[in-house]
């Protein structure tokens, strides 16, 4: 870019920011105004296969089960369904009663545009959604080979024209207008995690059939929040409160972190009138915004990082003054680069083990993270069971000599040899300086990398086409279970299901199935940890960071708390108004 257009370019970035931040705050309305970092791929749950469009589904669609809002170890409780569900004794029949008097929003779906009341048989309509061979729904690994007649009524209706959806599937079944029953094919202890999933959450048939393939972009569930039309080009778009939402409360019980925000106890859900969102993908733009208070709260970007946190980990006083708060809490996630193994080139292992080597992941979290993350040892997080604390993986450290001895016994002695390989990565400034600094240690060794940014649902296609050598990418627990990061790299679970990587290695395919039937026990845990150690070792990706997560909120924002399960979260959140007004000189 010439210097005078960047000039321009520039001066007009400032001008944005500057009447985006000058746009008069509504005093008057319990208002949510959010700022999230990447486009939304659309509105249809069986497609929310990212934090960005699940959290957003979860806004307008609910499912059977939720994670209880105020208590840590993670919990699920009843949501659509009356209680948690009846159990055989085999653990493989699951029977739910399902809310009376729920309704779906209203919509010109529905005959005379009323929503109509939710009933078991939508349940089995949007799980037949989720596994019909023609909409290759992206969470179908979640319950692949788990229901009994569901893998075969999908490659039954794979050779179909028209998939039948009236065909019954004995393992879910609709046994009245209110009882559910799942019975699956072997013992899944995850089972339960996946129904508080937006992947599995109630969707209407009609709304399907009215909108067709623009059903994504026109959402019409049971949630508390209400989304007339999305555009996923749209910059920003505005949820109403469902004025025909159930009478849901407010949680009466609270693990003891969590128990100040017990004086919302029995109050009727959901508490603000509308939720803003913004689509403000550049870091200083959404810091600017907050600092003026038109964004709620905010992840600290990392060139703002020193100037709102101190050494000790606590608030600047210029922000404790406006009455920001700060809120520090471990995710359960992983960064990583992962190679696609459907390519001979990237099958080498030694190739594989050499780019590691060459990953120097102290100067990454010292640039990236503010030195607060954690570096990646493999593939499960610190917080749940599978994690080894005291384990190093000799492909971890940084060690470019050892890095050349591998590149050449991989075939290319110092680089010679060896194609140029792609790094793809979204489209935002941080994405790009990480992939440079990649490509700038991979060159160490004589290894020349191509950085190419994708927009997010660019770059989500790609990796399910197989359209990619080496992306950059993170990985958040859907569910607090070692078992939801390994299955990440389970040969079955290849694209389009969750194992983007296609990594494929049947001594690892063997010991996952086994450990993923098993109740959670020493022995299930020693397996993930077999796993786990053998998912650095064979170096299937190159492990970044388990990130903390550094947030700062403003003071007029209630009950909110850092949670690994944000679908559903905007319901219990509360603006105090009077608070926002005393505020506003402040800032």
């Amino acid at each position: 870019m010439k210097s005078r257009n960047l000039v321009s370019f520039l001066l007009m970035s400032l001008l944005a920011v500057t009447i985006s931040c000058t746009k008069k705050v509504d005093l008057n309305e319990k208002v949510l105004n959010l700022a999230v970092t990447s486009e939304i791929k659309g509105m249809d749950p069986i497609y929310s296969n990212d934090k960005y469009s699940s959290n957003e589904v979860g806004r307008v669609y609910e499912g059977l089960l939720e994670y209880h809002y105020l208590k840590r170890p993670y919990t699920l409780v009843p949501n659509l369904a009356e209680t948690l569900p009846e159990v055989s004794e085999d653990g493989l029949t699951y029977t739910f009663k399902i809310k009376k008097g729920v309704l779906f929003h209203d919509d010109k779906a529905f005959e005379g545009g009323k929503g109509r009341e939710l009933v078991a048989e939508d349940f089995v309509y949007s799980i037949k959604r989720l596994a019909d061979p023609k909409l290759q729904g992206l969470g179908w690994w979640l319950l692949s080979g788990k229901v009994k007649g569901l893998d075969a009524w999908r490659e039954k209706n794979a050779e179909k024209e028209v998939v039948d959806y009236s065909e019954e599937v004995e393992g879910l079944r609709a046994l009245d207008k209110y009882t559910l029953q799942f019975k699956l094919n072997k013992q899944f202890p995850q089972f339960l995690y996946s129904l508080a999933m937006p992947f599995t959450f109630a969707v209407a048939k009609e709304a399907v059939d009215h909108y067709g393939k623009e059903f994504l972009n026109h959402p019409v569930g049971t949630g508390p929040f209400m989304l007339g039309e999305f555009r996923q080009t749209a910059k920003k778009f505005s949820y109403t409160r469902n004025p025909k939402f159930r009478k849901k409360l407010f949680p009466s019980e609270a693990s003891d972190e969590f128990k100040h925000m017990l004086k919302y106890a029995g109050k009727p859900l959901p508490f603000v009138d509308r939720i803003e969102i913004n689509v403000v993908k550049e870091d200083q733009p959404r810091w600017l915004n907050f600092l003026k208070g038109r964004v709620d709260y905010i992840g600290i970007p990392k060139d703002n990082f020193e100037a709102a946190v101190t050494p000790g980990k606590g608030l600047g006083d210029e922000f404790a003054k406006k009455g920001v708060e700060l809120s520090i809490s471990p995710s359960l996630d992983v960064t990583y680069t992962a190679f696609n193994h459907d390519l001979k080139l990237l099958q080498n292992r030694d190739l594989r083990r050499a780019l590691a080597l060459a990953y120097d992941v102290k100067e990454f979290n010292k640039l990236f993270y503010n030195g607060t993350a954690l570096p990646a040892q493999s593939v499960v997080p610190p917080g749940i069971a599978g994690y080894m604390p005291d384990y190093v993986s000799p492909y971890r450290n940084r060690d470019l000599a050892k890095a050349k001895e591998l590149l050449a016994k991989a075939g290319y002695p110092d680089g010679k040899g060896l194609p140029e390989i792609t790094y793809d990565c979204p489209s935002s400034s941080t994405s790009r300086q990480i992939g440079e600094l990649f490509k700038k240690q991979m060159a160490e060794i004589g290894v020349n990398i191509k950085v190419v940014q994708n927009s997010w649902p660019e770059l989500q296609k790609k990796i399910t086409k197989r359209q990619v050598m080496l992306y950059g990418i993170a990985w958040g627990a859907d569910y607090p279970d070692a078992e939801n990061f390994l299955q990440l790299l389970y040969g079955p679970n290849k694209s389009p299901g969750a194992n983007g990587s296609g990594y494929d290695n049947p001594e690892f395919n063997k010991l996952f199935a086994k450990a993923s039937i098993m109740q959670d026990s020493p022995e299930r845990t020693a397996i993930y940890e077999e796993l786990n150690k053998m998912a650095a070792e064979e170096v299937p990706w190159i492990y970044g960071v388990h990130r903390q997560s550094y947030l700062i909120k403003h003071s007029w924002l209630r009950n909110y708390m850092t949670t690994d399960f944000e679908a559903g979260q905007a319901q219990y959140l509360d603006v105090d108004l009077d608070q926002k007004k005393k505020m506003q000189d402040k800032l």
